[in-house]
């Protein structure tokens, strides 16, 4: 069995003042980078922050949850000392489309690390990672991570259109090998991520995924037969982001088959997806 390492919850987040100090249109999302200065030190791949949004007159009173993409040791930009995290943000909601107007130099109020990480090899494996849509954004980081650890990273990247594909020159850069699959044939192979995974399931250690529900539920169909290990960020809807308002709860299975509603902003966004009761997510009452 491969040996996994799991990072403690919320341990070191805080509240803190954080400057944007870039803000970039790329394709149809935009690339957010913060100043949190010593505070990148804890943050790790699969962990979040949640932001206040909406300006101080707003009437968008709690705050958004977004995935930490990336993360750097200084700032590289203006002199400012410190560590940033990068955003990828699809200006689609109320309060995400506000954070994109956002101009450079302004200071957002931020709660992060959040949330739990992804589990990192203790040797080097075969390391499998799929991404759905914008969703796939933090892969990239934790595939630099698990090359570092001597990990062989080969990744799968799936949108419904080429359009709606992250960054596909990041993902090369990022992994060993890079295979890209929309639903419209846009870009790359005419299908779904999940399309190739039975061929390649027997040469996998472990999966890493990310993206909408729909897919991390077929991903964990398909690890579940063969036995391999599958950790995935799920994107079920946050509205507070720090446990509070239970709006982000999922039926997962212990090991003595009882099933509990856990918080996928305390409990997540990372689980291991053999534990979630997909037949069950929507279906059961909080």
């Amino acid at each position: 069995m491969v040996g996994i390492m799991m990072s403690s919850i919320n341990r070191h987040a805080r509240s803190l003042n954080a400057t944007l100090v870039s803000n970039k249109r790329i394709g149809q999302y935009h690339q957010l980078l913060l100043n949190i200065g010593e505070l990148v030190t804890y943050c790790r791949p699969g962990n979040f922050v949640a932001i206040a949004v909406g300006g101080e007159n707003s009437g968008l009173i709690l705050q958004r949850a977004f995935a930490i993409s990336r993360t750097s040791p200084r700032s590289n930009y203006g002199g400012d000392p410190g560590g940033t995290i990068e955003l990828i943000i699809a200006p689609q909601g109320a309060g995400s489309r506000w954070l994109c107007s956002q101009a450079e130099g302004i200071e957002l109020d931020i709660i992060a690390p959040l949330g739990s990480a992804f589990g990192i090899p203790t040797e080097p494996v075969q390391a499998l990672l799929i991404g759905g849509g914008y969703g796939s954004a933090p892969l990239f980081g934790l595939a630099e991570v698990l090359k570092s650890r001597g990990c062989q990273v080969d990744m799968i990247l799936g949108a419904s259109s080429a359009a709606k594909i992250y960054a596909p020159t990041e993902g090369k850069r990022s992994v060993n090998s890079l295979k890209i699959y929309t639903e419209d044939g846009s870009a790359g192979i005419l299908g779904k991520v999940t399309d190739p995974l039975a061929g390649l399931i027997n040469e996998v250690d472990v999966i890493y995924s990310c993206g909408p529900m729909g897919m991390l539920s077929a991903i964990s169909s398909i690890a579940g037969i063969s036995g391999v290990v599958h950790q995935c960020a799920v994107e079920e809807s946050m509205a507070c982001g720090i446990g509070v308002c239970m709006t982000c709860v999922l039926p997962v299975e212990s090991t003595d088959g009882t099933v509990s509603m856990l918080r996928s902003c305390i409990e997540g966004p990372v689980m291991d997806g053999s534990s979630v009761r997909w037949d069950l997510v929507g279906k059961v009452s909080n």
